[in-house]
């Protein structure tokens, strides 16, 4: 399984998104927070400014929508170029119809679960996925405390997906830094979404290195 590294632009300088995506060349992906300030307390950017954003960046972008009604704004970010696209489990109504929908635009469709949102009724749909999200903070902020106590829904996660024998990632948001990356991976996680561990360090590029590294040599499936 692919060890993969998508930094937040969160706590990046968000006046400057195409100068902060250009510091990660090292990085798989870029991950795109959009808050309604609704679904969270928090309010971030939208649409308009992810499309001039792809149109300034071959970066893939790892859009993920912290917001009301995905069912009917997910497809919009499919349409404008995302190569990933995560909705919410506690917000979408028909969650597999929604990830029909973004793969059939040519996105993969990802689901993501608050941390106390059980992954068990998700289980016996996992083919209809492409990633699992398992959130590892509160969402809505950036700069806050891995919960260790999401360690074991992402191995159970894992656990499920190596039965199945299938090519689905789990990823996970909150809380990422060389600290606890290799807790992360060890429970199976192998993509990563680290803002603030990434774009405070003097070099980004050089700490994507080294957390894909840590990852690595920790990642059990």
């Amino acid at each position: 399984m692919a060890i993969l590294i998508s930094p937040s632009v969160l706590n990046s300088d968000l006046s400057n998104l195409t100068g902060e995506v250009a510091r990660i060349s090292a990085a798989d992906y870029v991950h795109l927070d959009v808050m309604d300030n609704h679904f969270v307390p928090n309010l971030t950017f939208g649409l308009p400014v992810i499309e001039r954003l792809l149109a300034a960046t071959d970066m893939p972008a790892d859009v993920h929508l912290m917001i009301e009604d995905p069912d009917t704004w997910a497809p919009a970010f499919a349409e404008a170029g995302a190569k990933l696209v995560t909705f919410h489990a506690e917000a979408s109504t028909s969650p597999v119809r929604l990830a029909r929908e973004l793969r059939k635009l040519g996105a993969r469709a990802a689901i993501a679960l608050k941390p106390a949102t059980a992954v068990e009724p998700f289980l016996d749909l996992l083919s209809e996925f492409d990633m699992v999200l398992v959130m590892t903070v509160e969402p809505g902020f950036g700069g806050q405390s891995f919960i260790d106590g999401t360690l074991p829904k992402i191995r159970r996660t894992r656990d499920a997906i190596t039965a199945l024998g299938a090519d689905i990632w789990v990823q996970v948001d909150g809380g990422v830094s060389r600290a606890t990356i290799e807790r992360a991976a060890g429970a199976g996680a192998n993509m990563f979404v680290a803002g603030s561990a990434v774009y405070i360090a003097e070099d980004p590029n050089a700490e994507i290195s080294a957390l894909r590294e840590l990852a690595r040599a920790a990642y059990k499936d």
